[in-house]
């Protein structure tokens, strides 16, 4: 079976290093000398200075919303993992959605400015399978109304724009480490402030509250643990081989597919781009089933992602139409994209999707 991906694993005698380490010094957890050493190779990697590791990518966004200290309406994206809107919720924040670019699938910044209202605290925006959001028009207008401008970066790592990290935009930028991303620690995640001015209170506020043996400020437990930032540290130096290996493989994509009867998202300008996800748009939902069947028949299994369009979520207290995102994500399919995916496999699912456009 070809599946949508498949898990990077390091060398596993390097990995068992790690591991032997851990196992001498007794320490599992709790901000732990293997966690701190991936913090500070993740600093330097990405060209960020304030940034903490954590335990997935959904507890960051609630991080970053619990910072504001407020309650309000969050203008944010349809297109996007359900996470994002989630975590809106579970703040008990408002999630106002405003439609995407029909060209990059990213927050329309026109929808979003005409979406404000005096209730509005956040916009929080998805940098959409690795393509960046338009950071310049987002920022002036969280700006011109005193918003808080937080990005969902799970699909960013290792994305630039204009010779910067992709991550490094905003208030606040979120990223997972899951491991079915570009790079992973199995489970896991990463906060970047641009504020380095609250970069402590973060740090309590991912380990409890906790100051030494007392307690600073109300808190929750996003840390995470030391086999976990082993698997970091394995991984990290791996991410640009796994870059250029996924590209290689985009690139067949790219001349193997009838891109004629397919839409794919286009890439703005200056960004170096990480390979993380190839999606593709059919003409109609009717035809992505059929060729989903087709894949299905040989045991190809794309994923449906991002589907549904998350303003149609069913537990949504109001409905608010987003047309664009509607079309794209009852339309579009991820197709299988892993380092190791065999060129001839590529060939194979590519003349599967051609034979039944």
């Amino acid at each position: 079976m070809i599946n949508v991906t498949k898990t990077y694993l390091p060398n596993f005698d390097q990995y068992v290093g790690y591991l032997k380490e851990i196992w001498d010094r007794a320490q599992l957890t709790n901000d732990g000398p293997m966690a701190r050493r991936l913090e500070a190779e993740l600093k330097q990697y990405l060209g960020i200075d304030h940034l903490y590791f954590c335990g997935n990518g959904t507890i960051v966004l609630q991080i970053a919303l619990k910072m504001l200290k407020k309650q309000g309406e969050v203008i944010t994206t349809p297109c996007s993992y359900v996470a994002t809107t989630n975590a809106i919720i579970w703040e008990n924040c408002t999630p106002v959605f405003a439609d995407i670019d029909a060209a990059t699938f990213c927050i329309n910044p026109d929808l979003v400015e005409a979406a404000i209202t005096e209730r509005t605290i956040a916009i929080m925006a998805t940098h959409v399978y690795g393509n960046a959001c338009d950071v310049e028009r987002l920022q002036k207008i969280a700006d011109k109304h005193g918003l808080a401008l937080i990005y969902d970066g799970a699909h960013a790592f290792g994305v630039k724009l204009n010779g910067r990290s992709l991550l490094s935009y905003g208030n606040f930028t979120t990223c997972s480490f899951h491991a079915t991303k570009l790079f992973h620690t199995v489970e896991g995640g990463m906060i970047v402030m641009g504020d380095p001015t609250i970069d402590p209170e973060v740090k309590f506020m991912r380990s409890f509250g906790h100051q030494g043996n007392d307690y600073f400020s109300v808190g929750v437990n996003a840390k995470n643990s030391e086999i976990h930032a082993a698997m970091g540290l394995c991984n990290l130096p791996q991410v640009p081989h796994l870059i250029a290996a996924r590209k290689a493989i985009c690139d067949l994509y790219d001349a193997q597919l009838n891109l004629s009867k397919l839409q794919r998202p286009i890439l703005v300008p200056g960004l170096e781009y990480n390979y993380a996800y190839y999606p593709v748009v059919f003409e109609s939902e009717e035809k992505l089933e059929e060729v989903c069947a087709a894949l299905a028949q040989s045991q190809i299994i794309p994923r449906r992602y991002f589907y549904p369009s998350l303003n149609t979520l069913p537990f949504l207290k109001t409905t608010q139409p987003c047309p664009v995102s509607e079309s794209i994500c009852e339309r579009v399919v991820c197709l299988p994209l892993h380092a190791e995916l065999p060129h001839e496999d590529v060939l194979r699912i590519a003349a599967i999707i051609n034979q039944n456009l």
